[in-house]
């Protein structure tokens, strides 16, 4: 069973009622998400077969708890051709819990009785134990018959790790020459969030939430703030057209490295909409190109619409726009600070200020090395998953770039910030040099070219309806005419009779 409680404001009996019917929704406000009134159904049945409901609220002097039932199981195996949701209420009454009826006295029992037979408690007194830890007010959502795979196990994983709950056979790391490198990408946020609710939760809101706190297997989640773990953060303004006559809209993006480069290769957007995560690590280059590696942003796109499950965006013209224009600041970044973490400048004349200051320090070999790297081997890891200090025991080579970097047997510190750039001796070679993708610049070409034919598509639309009200202005003349003429004829026949006459 997995449960689901918070202390909140809890739902009385219409709002339990609208929370169980499906496509209902109230949600308009411009700071939440919820639109569709589909969430709390769908996630719940993909998470096991049945969800029931306890839910405590207070409005005014009313006391109201209410459960509902939505059972996946009740409605197969009794093949119920509507979808039946029960539904129980009572009310506080002088200190007594007393059923609360809205229909009639046998509907509540046919309710009843339903829940009793498909839920995990055997009677009423257990029913109403449930609310015994709500408190006052709240909410309590237990899902059970959870899901298993094709070798017979929960999809959901709750032994590995006592305060964290994981997706089954999703944990595999991928990347990394050395032991020291694989456990550094097994630990980090970007690889943990697949499988990891604990490590998804810290950073599923955009800003720092200060008046509520989830706890998860007793266990509070302590918030991660992406745009704090970069190095040589930069700030750019994204202005986008959203429409002719809008406002216009000003997005702000942080980028920067992530704070193990080089050697973690992660890289990726982080895209947040009205605060809450969508694309976490959007790779918008290719996953072997070598240009924006270790390169990670995060922005707030509330200008664009999310896709109906809240995990990613709809392909509209104005997302691929979003899309090119991130890989452009990605570039750009790339271009101005990839030396500052040991990659030879593209920019020839960075190029060339750097290669003279390597000859005066008397550099020449294709290593980097640190005079700080005598970090103590702690091993240690914040309580959120990312790492505090990084060891490194054997050569870890990048074919990609040409890039090699040489340990010396002691850990290597990997908190170089800007200010404290020049107590770095950075030595590189000269085969550094990053020669453009050629399927990343065919697939930016696609993206243009995909984005002026939807731009000729709306302006063929646009002239075919001006075409249409241009016919229909015709046809009006040439009725208006048509009048005017029979009007004159029968002028000139009145004429010609009066001058007859």
């Amino acid at each position: 069973m997995l449960l689901f409680q918070d202390d909140g404001g809890g739902m009385d009996p219409e709002g339990v009622r609208r929370c169980m019917s499906l496509g209902f929704s109230t949600k308009k406000s411009k700071t939440t998400i919820g639109q569709y009134g589909n969430g709390f159904k769908t996630s719940t049945m993909r998470l096991g077969a049945d969800a029931i409901v306890f839910t405590r609220a207070i409005r005014g002097s009313n006391v109201t708890l209410s459960i509902g039932l939505l059972s996946y199981t009740f409605l197969r195996r009794t093949m119920k051709d509507d979808i039946v949701v029960p539904m129980l209420d009572f009310k506080i009454q002088d200190g007594e819990t007393v059923p609360l009826v809205y229909g009639s006295q046998g509907d509540w029992d046919s309710s009843l009785k339903i829940i009793l037979d498909w839920s995990p408690f055997s009677s009423k007194e257990e029913l109403l134990q449930q609310f015994q830890d709500v408190g006052s007010h709240g909410t309590k959502v237990a899902v059970y018959n959870l899901w298993m795979n094709d070798d017979g196990l929960l999809e959901l994983d709750f032994e590995d790790d006592d305060e964290d709950i994981l997706l089954r056979d999703q944990g595999s790391a991928s990347g990394g020459v050395t032991k020291g490198q694989k456990e550094i990408v097994q630990q980090h946020i970007s690889h943990r969030l697949r499988f990891s609710l604990r490590a998804y939760t810290s950073i599923l809101y955009l800003k720092k939430f200060d008046n509520f706190q989830i706890i998860l297997r007793g266990k509070p989640v302590e918030q991660i703030c992406i745009t704090d773990e970069l190095k040589f953060k930069k700030v750019v303004t994204y202005k986008p057209q959203v429409t002719h006559d809008s406002q216009v809209v000003s997005v702000r993006v942080d980028v920067g490295f992530a704070k193990e480069a080089p050697i973690l290769g992660i890289f990726g957007m982080n895209v947040y909409h009205k605060n809450r995560l969508i694309m976490p690590f959007w790779k918008v280059f290719q996953e072997g190109s070598s240009r924006g590696r270790s390169v990670v942003g995060v922005l707030e796109a509330n200008f664009i619409e999310p896709a109906h499950d809240k995990q990613d965006f709809e392909r509209t013209p104005l997302f691929l726009r979003l899309e090119m224009r991130l890989k452009q600041i990605i570039i750009d970044f790339w271009k101005e600070k990839c030396h500052l973490i040991g990659y030879q400048p593209t920019d020839p004349n960075l190029r060339s200020q750097y290669k003279a200051t390597l000859k005066d320090s008397g550099g020449s070999a294709s290593h980097v090395h640190h005079k700080n790297s005598s970090a103590r081997r702690t091993g240690g890891f914040s309580s959120n998953l990312l790492p505090e200090t990084y060891d490194d025991v054997a050569t870890a080579g990048f074919p990609n770039n040409g890039f090699h970097l040489q340990s010396t047997g002691q850990a290597q510190e990997n908190n170089m910030d800007s200010e404290g750039l020049d107590e770095d001796l950075v030595e590189i070679g000269s085969s550094g040099i990053f020669d453009p993708n050629f399927m990343e610049k065919l697939s930016e070409e696609n993206l243009a070219l995909f984005s002026r034919r939807e731009e000729l598509r709306q302006r063929d639309t646009q002239l075919k309806q001006t075409i249409e009200d241009l016919e229909h202005e015709l046809e009006e003349t040439k009725r208006k005419c048509g009048q005017l003429a029979a009007e004159l004829k029968v002028r000139k026949n009145q004429q010609h009779l009066h001058y007859r006459v």
